[in-house]
């Protein structure tokens, strides 16, 4: 699916992957970045060149152009002069030479692995030499001061031929090089303040053109004759030392000894044919936005004064061009800062309100929950109610008929309810302690007529109360066994009292 970008240009999915790739490594704005992306068909690789590398003229499109827009014969005279000394006294893309972004490459080469048939036919040898090999390691292991002997003698041979061909210096990556020069640097000239970037050309280039300074690249070579005293009266005198330490030139100082593979790969990507040799380069805006040129040349021995003015000119003449960059990468970053913050506050507000969203749903949700808790438990009291009801109907239906007054042998039974009535009843001897609590609790409906029930399915009775003799003082457990006769006797007083809450809970 087709995007618009800020700059107002469809892209489609993998454009804007492309073009989300490009600014993570470059940091560029996406004004610029698109139109790079444009003339490199959206190749991610090609467009990251040309912005390290600086972009070459498009010969195609020149041609067509030229083609298609022949220029009209103009008259020959004062205007003609006019515009050819213009062009001699205005600095031009041609005259400036673009600096390239110069990557080391590595001199190692991979071990050769012969074909398979060849390895075949070597095949007896190498297992000579493995045979050959090993009787000499148990030379070595009886007589140990061999290996040693044949280690030292390789060595003398082999250095030399080494130190023939390489100079003596073992490659390094990029850091270590330039950690090396600063210690040989320091070893040779002693203390100095020259801020040496430690780090490779190709990280002090990207770090210039990032920062819209100056890189200026010195190059040295110690078997010339001049570079000692270059070194001593120009590149260590206080005035350029002051001025390269001056943040107000921003200037990022790398170094390098030509001996190494970095820095003689420099010297040719920087036509550089003279020894001592500095090279100021810069970002040039005015002619692409990707360009960056050299912009001034120090060769030979020159005198501080001398060197301080070549490269001070250079700078004065190439800084309001990055200055006005500077602004406008200031601008677009503020822009870029004000929509990060504008975007932020609205994922804040966003969640803010998300999270109040899902406290109300929750709040809901609670309440929701208690009130058919509520229900469920309003319900459940009152199917038990509606139980105690039908099983005091069919438990009072169950008891039995009060004796008369002829009948011998009989409980007789003084009972003080909770309410403070009491109530005067004949057992007959066969009752049970649970009759006496079936009473007590069906009394408010003994009066009414009841009919004889079934007991409700799945309740079952528990009784709220306790039968309490008050003198002595003996509570008659519902679950105890035996009958009123022989646990009372022929009378006998008992006080209702309700069980209490704790006791209820427990």
């Amino acid at each position: 699916m087709a995007e618009t970008d800020a700059a107002g240009v469809q892209m489609s999915d993998d454009q804007q992957e492309a073009l989300a790739t490009y600014l993570a490594l470059t940091n560029q704005d996406p004004e610029s970045a698109i139109p790079i992306l444009q003339r490199s068909q959206w190749n991610v690789q090609i467009a990251v060149s040309k912005f390290f590398d600086g972009e070459g003229p498009d010969l195609v499109a020149e041609a067509l152009a030229n083609e298609s827009n022949t220029p009209a014969p103009q008259r020959v005279g004062q205007r003609g002069v006019l515009i050819d000394e213009m062009e001699y006294l205005t600095p031009t893309s041609s005259q400036r030479d673009a600096a390239p972004r110069i990557v080391p490459q590595p001199t190692n080469k991979g071990v050769w692995k012969p074909p398979l048939p060849f390895a075949l036919l070597l095949l007896p040898f190498n297992l000579l030499w493995k045979l050959v090999s090993g009787s000499f390691s148990m030379l070595g292991w009886l007589f140990p001061f061999l290996p040693r002997l044949i280690h030292s003698l390789s060595n003398r041979s082999g250095g030399r031929a080494a130190r023939a061909v390489t100079g003596g210096r073992l490659p390094l990556n990029p850091k270590d090089n330039a950690a090396r020069f600063i210690r040989e640097f320091g070893e040779e000239y002693g203390e100095h303040r020259l801020p040496f970037l430690e780090n490779g050309y190709a990280q002090a280039y990207d770090l210039a053109k990032k920062d819209l300074k100056f890189l200026l690249v010195v190059l040295l070579s110690p078997e010339h004759d001049d570079t000692e005293t270059f070194v001593r009266e120009t590149l260590l005198s206080q005035e350029v030392e002051s001025f390269v330490n001056n943040p107000e030139n921003n200037v990022v100082l790398w170094a390098g000894n030509v001996q190494d593979s970095e820095a003689y790969q420099v010297a040719g990507g920087l036509s550089c044919t003279k020894f001592p040799f500095a090279a100021l380069i810069v970002h040039t805006p005015q002619e692409s936005t990707t360009a960056m040129s050299t912009v001034a040349r120090v060769v030979g021995l020159t005198s501080p004064s001398e060197f301080v003015s070549k490269l001070r000119s250079a700078i004065n003449q190439h800084s309001p061009p990055l200055e006005r960059t500077r602004a406008q990468r200031r601008e677009q970053e503020a822009t870029r800062n004000l929509r990060q913050q504008q975007e932020t506050a609205y994922e804040r507000s966003l969640a803010q309100d998300r999270e109040r969203m899902r406290l109300r749903k929750e709040a809901e949700a609670t309440k929701q929950m208690e009130e058919q808790e509520a229900q469920a438990k309003a319900k459940q009291v009152e199917t038990v109610a509606q139980q105690l009801q039908e099983w005091k109907k069919w438990r009072a239906s169950t008891i039995s008929v009060e004796p008369d007054l002829d009948v011998k042998n009989v409980t007789r039974l003084s009972i003080r309810m909770p309410s403070g009535d009491r109530i005067v009843r004949r057992f007959v001897p066969e009752a049970t302690i649970e009759d006496v609590y079936a009473f007590v609790e069906c009394y408010d409906i003994l009066e009414n007529d009841t009919t004889a029930t079934e007991p409700p399915a799945g309740y079952t009775h528990d009784y709220k109360f306790k039968l309490v003799s008050p003198m002595p003082r003996a509570i008659y457990d519902v679950e105890a066994d035996g009958t009123i006769a022989d646990r009372i006797g022929r009378s006998g007083n008992l006080i209702v009292e309700p069980v209490e809450v704790a006791d209820e809970d427990a």
